[in-house]
């Protein structure tokens, strides 16, 4: 049975290459339209790309509406859908544009896989997502245990997390050089920082507690006075696992190494937040907590557009759409609250709202709207 195309596998790398080197696309980002793709092709039993037709969109979109989750068992969602219809529509329009396919793609055939506008909108609807409470993260902090090196780095990593909001990528790949202490701040340098869209920036330490503070400058001092570590090694280095008598594999201290990717650190919250009897909450979620707290804390727009800055975003509306969904429970208490006249404020909620509106409008002027 065939299973590729040596055409399609050309031409599928011209664009992945396209999709790096000109769109900018991140490493997962291609890799999520390579499978695409790659289910695309499964479903045409590998037809050369040159035959497509809009049949083969509809046929795919309908095909693809009965596939199931493999870890649910339940219908791939909307999103899902239209994610990869998306991914999808966009390469064979790029194809339509190349040589040896302009004269055999029609590009509008490449519509066909568009869902329809209920279905998108299903897809797109922003729904409430489960946020961990500063009193929930500190919980688990204070329940870890910190007698050996490695619960010591476990205890240090989430509290770190809490109080630079750092991404759980970019942590992985910090050297202790990053980390200023005396500054209480963490430079994010996308030349060894595996930052997203590999920005460069300052992050300083939010006000999340001393406590907090404290650990991740105990961590860092253990590793440069105790351990003699230097400045390149890494922050949260990598697991030793040695061969016990028992011939049982087991931790034993640290390699001079940084963990590969990120999967170490999901599992490190994962386990402490089972520990403390609480939900899971990935890394990520820590932003959003913290851009709960900024709402509360922040009194001007200049307090919140530096707020915004600390998470590395170039735009106040990129955390306003991105993390400042108000939750649910807080949006009552606002109601109640508004149920009784201010007598100040509405200066500062004047400026913000001035200052919202002249983002939007940078932005329009940006991209030519």
């Amino acid at each position: 049975m065939i299973k590729h195309n040596a055409n399609n596998e050309r031409i599928k790398r011209q664009y992945f290459i396209f999709l790096k080197e000109a769109k900018r696309q991140n490493e997962s980002s291609v890799d999520a339209v390579a499978k695409a793709v790659s289910r695309f092709e499964s479903y045409t039993k590998y037809r050369d790309f040159k035959a497509f037709h809009f049949e083969q969109a509809v046929g795919f979109k309908n095909h693809l509406a009965q596939q199931k989750n493999q870890q649910t068992g339940k219908p791939l969602s909307k999103a899902t859908l239209n994610s990869t219809l998306g991914q999808l529509k966009t390469f064979f329009q790029w194809l339509a544009m190349q040589s040896g396919y302009k004269s055999r793609i029609s590009y509008t055939d490449t519509e066909y896989f568009n869902l329809s506008e209920k279905e998108v909108r299903i897809a797109t609807a922003r729904r409430q997502t489960a946020v961990p409470t500063m009193e929930q993260i500190k919980h688990v902090i204070e329940t870890m245990p910190n007698k050996s090196d490695i619960e010591r780095r476990n205890r240090g990593l989430i509290a770190f997390t809490l109080l630079t909001g750092a991404r759980d990528s970019a942590i992985a790949s910090m050297k202790l050089k990053h980390v200023d202490v005396i500054g209480n701040n963490v430079f994010q340098d996308a030349r060894e920082v595996n930052t997203k869209f590999s920005k460069t920036f300052t992050t300083f330490f939010f006000p999340v507690g001393d406590d907090i503070q404290q650990i991740v400058v105990d961590w860092v001092r253990y590793l440069k006075e105790e351990l003699l570590w230097g400045n390149d090694d890494p922050l949260f280095p990598k697991t030793n696992v040695i061969t016990g008598e028992d011939r049982v594999f087991k931790a034993s201290g640290f390699k001079r190494e940084h963990w590969s990717t990120a999967s170490p650190i999901r599992t490190i919250f994962r386990d402490a937040f089972e520990s403390a009897d609480l939900p899971y909450f990935n890394p990520h979620s820590f932003r959003k907590t913290i851009v709960t707290l900024g709402q509360k804390l922040c009194q001007s727009p200049e307090d919140f557009k530096a707020w915004s800055q600390n998470l590395g975003h170039a735009d106040v509306l990129t955390t306003l759409y991105s993390y400042g969904e108000v939750q649910q429970h807080r949006q009552g208490e606002i109601f109640q609250q508004l149920k009784s006249p201010r007598s100040s404020g509405g200066q500062d909620v004047s400026e913000l709202a001035k200052a919202i509106a002249k983002e939007m409008t940078n932005q329009s002027l940006a991209i030519g709207v």
